[in-house]
């Protein structure tokens, strides 16, 4: 890794820097010219890949990202995450690459910490400029997509089987190789791949459309470097940094007082073993400007439980956290003034100076050792993006958003009326958590700009029907501000076939902080109200379905924000005429007594006795954090953890 930061002795005082500390400043304009061009080809690729992709998952679910990095492997773009290319500078030496070479891996362990499961598979395309007319063009720029792909093999359909117990019952592991070389495919590989895939011509075409997009950005960026220069838009990159890290640090964490703070929360179970709480604890530690590192935030995970049994399992601790870093950073942009500023700020390499990661000794659920299994890792390293909100909300007097849905898959698979194999996997949102001055979003999802499947596509292409799509009445969190709702949707089945199921949050609720409640938790019911009803687990790969049987998935509600007795009287009649809330909701966790009509309309006397009632029968020493009824359950009575008052 030495050997590619050679911007000699002038990025010792900034180690990563591309050009001299004390160089002459980019024209700011130019700056922003550069900012925006990168935005655009990061678009472009990923447009392309929407477009010419073939999987339910990449075309219309938008499952994938794409990144753009410099030469010292800085992620640029901010306007999402994106894995690493460090794994393939490790593996390739920068000087043997040629133009039209790419790149692929997806093997977990050998990612750096960029990939967190084996569906997700990665493209890498160097770019190349001359740094001078008649130098031989050189490495200046990585394009690079990841996404998440309909099958790479495994024990079961989809290769995220949910008793795993290692990694190689996944799927099939690619290190970092040569995919094409210097514009020609290599066929073996690809081979391979589609030979140990179910879905084999939707995996070629997914990752054809992936190398031909970023080959087609690699060349938007050759232009770039070519109209510009290498030296002036390298500069251009600093100055795009430089500013990230000023900001953050002026904006964001001055809002974090200086001090420790720590808060846990927990995966609920891993496919194997009984439920239970498995522990993700962060401390948090603002230091002072003074501090011999700076002004910084140091995250501890030093307390997280032991790597599971079962597929849960992150690789955290990889290249110093910096995937892990980049990962959690957007959280902190709730800090922001507004709203609005929260959404102009980029999460790029900028803000990897000001986060120290302390990561626990290996085989830990964030430091697992190969081969702990890692497909259903988004309990863990989306679990943690709650864990750093409600450390942050310690600190900030609960200035911070309430718990938020996270990732679950949930699909069908079995053979159509023709007899071919299908596979439909949907990733469905759930509810945003309140915030300290608005209710949280329904039916959101954390992955930018993806989206559940269209019902008019799924049912013309496999044998269901969508009898009900719509929002899961009560179902977020109570509070002054409510958090979001999640999904319903029932599913009818036209032939036989197998449900299957990646989800948390089905015992455990998203929690509400400074009085506010904890949302409802995921639910899977088949034939709900019918004579064989019963609940499917969470985590499940092939639940038998009958033609004819419905499948009611309901996913979580957002955690509230504040105390519900404090939600205006209309607001929670509004939520009523929405259908967010019912009539029994607004009496039970609000405490607004409705008169049911054709218009309702609110018992205003006997709503303030009851709310005075309900305020009477509270503790004295509340909780800071509300777990809702199902941590009882998994922690042998205790309604809340001691990290969870302040």
């Amino acid at each position: 890794m030495t050997a590619i930061l050679d911007a000699a002795a002038a990025t010792a005082a900034k180690p990563y820097r591309l050009t001299a500390t004390d160089g002459a400043s980019p024209d700011p304009i130019l700056v922003e010219i550069v900012a925006g061009y990168l935005a655009s080809v990061e678009m472009e690729v990923e447009t392309s890949i929407s477009r010419t992709s073939r999987s339910p998952m990449i075309r219309d679910a938008h499952d994938f990202r794409a990144g753009i990095h410099d030469r010292n492997l800085r992620k640029l773009t901010g306007r999402s995450y994106s894995a690493l290319v460090h794994p393939i500078a490790r593996d390739f030496p920068l000087e043997t690459m040629k133009p039209g070479d790419v790149y692929f891996h997806n093997d977990v362990y050998l990612s750096e910490g960029g990939i967190g499961h084996l569906p997700d598979l990665c493209v890498t395309v160097p770019v190349f400029a001359r740094v001078t007319p008649d130098a031989e063009p050189k490495v200046v720029a990585f394009v690079q997509a990841f996404g998440h792909h309909d099958d790479i093999g495994g024990c079961c359909p989809g290769s995220m089987p949910s008793g795993a117990t290692t990694v190689y019952e996944e799927g099939l592991m690619v290190p970092p190789i040569k995919l094409w070389d210097q514009g020609v495919p290599n066929e073996a590989a690809l081979r391979i791949m589609t030979r140990n895939s179910r879905m084999p011509d939707a995996l070629a075409a997914d990752l054809d459309a992936e190398c031909s997009a970023c080959l087609m950005g690699a060349r938007r960026l050759t232009e770039l470097f070519e109209r510009y220069g290498v030296d002036t838009v390298e500069s251009c990159f600093d100055a795009m940094m430089d500013a990230t890290t000023e900001t953050y640090r002026r904006e964001i964490l001055s809002k974090i007082p200086v001090g420790e703070y720590t808060w846990e929360d927990y995966a609920e179970h891993d496919g194997v073993d009984e439920p239970m709480l498995h522990i993700q604890r962060i401390t948090l530690t603002k230091t002072r400007p003074e501090d011999e590192g700076g002004e910084r935030l140091i995250l501890d995970f030093n307390g997280t439980g032991p790597q599971a049994k079962g597929p849960i399992n992150h690789c955290g601790d990889y290249a110093d956290g910096n995937f892990l870093i980049k990962w959690l950073a957007p959280i902190l942009r709730n800090l922001a003034d507004t709203p609005e500023r929260m959404a102009e700020l980029d999460v790029n390499e900028g803000v990897v100076p000001l986060i120290e990661m302390k990561f626990p000794e290996k085989g830990t659920l964030i430091t697992p050792i190969f081969p702990a299994p890692t497909n259903a890792r988004t309990f863990v390293i989306l679990r943690l993006l709650g864990v750093l909100a409600g450390v942050v909300a310690k600190a900030v007097d609960g200035n911070m958003p309430a718990d938020q849905e996270t990732i679950r898959y949930t699909g069908v698979y079995g053979e159509d009326f023709e007899g071919h194999s299908y596979l439909m996997r949907e990733v469905l949102g759930g509810g945003s958590g309140g915030r300290y001055y608005a209710d949280g979003e329904d039916t959101i999802h954390v992955v930018p700009d993806s989206r559940n499947l269209p019902t008019e596509f799924t049912e013309s292409r496999f044998p269901f029907i969508v009898e009900k799509l719509g929002l899961a009445m009560d179902s977020g969190g109570a509070g002054r501000y409510r958090g979001g709702l999640g999904y319903e949707k029932h599913i009818r089945m036209l032939k036989d076939a197998h449900f299957m199921s990646i989800a948390d949050r089905s015992i455990l609720a998203c929690w509400g902080v400074k009085g506010g409640k904890a949302g409802r938790p995921f639910s899977v019911v088949l034939d709900p109200g019918g004579p064989n009803e019963r609940e499917f687990d969470a985590l499940t790969d092939a639940e038998p379905i009958k033609a004819g049987e419905v499948v009611r998935i309901r996913t979580t509600g957002g955690g509230g924000w504040g105390d519900p007795l404090e939600r205006p009287i209309e607001e929670v009649l509004r939520d009523i005429q929405w259908r967010k809330v019912s009539v029994e909701g607004a009496r039970d966790d609000y405490g607004v007594v409705v008169i049911e009509g054709d218009e309702p309309s609110v018992d205003e006397a006997a709503t303030t006795e009851l709310r005075d009632q309900l305020r009477s029968e509270r503790g004295e020493n509340e909780p800071f954090f509300d777990r809702g009824p199902g941590y009882a359950q998994l922690s042998g009575g205790a309604t809340s953890a001691v990290y969870d008052y302040v």
